[in-house]
């Protein structure tokens, strides 16, 4: 009887599916479900990717702002280290160490690389003395950050490049007419009385 039912309804236009076909087309739409699946994780992978590269982006910006930082203060130190003489470093290692003091003073901890290229900071010297006056990115690339920067540092808003960055040293002169000269005063003995 069970013959007949099919074949009436293989007559009828019917097909039966028997279990090997049916494994067949599941094996078919899991293979489909799982290249979507699979797509779908590349795509967040992908985002997220980009998200942390961003992230790795800022700091390395932050550090360069705090590298940059590091040297424009170590040459102000060096010029400052010498009452009297307003003299810029010749090199980075007379910031190591200065040789024109007794004790040969450090003014920067360290050569610090550029963290964006992770090449050397280029010097900016001085057209007329040809000494050191700051450092800048070697970089090209086009940074992230366009605002909020310190104080110290209003004009990299919205700079194009890394290079343009420039930490340079803000060396005021110390003139005769701001020098103030004020007495020393010193207390009067104290008179002890016998009664």
């Amino acid at each position: 009887m069970r013959r007949s039912t099919i074949n009436y309804q293989r007559s009828k236009g019917r097909r039966l599916h028997d279990p090997k076909s049916l494994s067949r087309n599941c094996r078919g739409f899991a293979y489909i479900a799982l290249l979507v699946a699979i797509i779908i994780i590349g795509i967040s992978l992908g985002a997220a990717g980009k998200y942390w590269s961003n992230v790795m982006l800022r700091d390395k910006e932050e550090e360069l702002l705090f590298r940059g930082d590091q040297y424009r203060m170590a040459i102000e130190r060096y010029v400052a280290a010498v009452p009297g003489s307003q003299v810029y470093p010749q090199s980075i290692d007379d910031l190591l160490k200065d040789n024109r003091t007794a004790t040969g003073k450090r003014h920067l901890r360290q050569k610090y690389k550029d963290p964006i290229s992770g090449e050397d900071f280029v010097e900016i010297r001085n057209t007329l003395t040809k000494r050191i006056i700051g450092v800048h990115s070697p970089s090209e690339k086009e940074p992230l950050k366009k605002a909020g920067f310190p104080v110290a540092y209003p004009n990299f808003a919205d700079i194009t490049k890394y290079s343009e960055w420039q930490f340079v040293a803000a060396i005021k002169s110390v003139q005769a007419s701001t020098i103030v000269s004020r007495p020393v005063v010193t207390a009067a003995p104290r008179s002890i009385s016998n009664p």
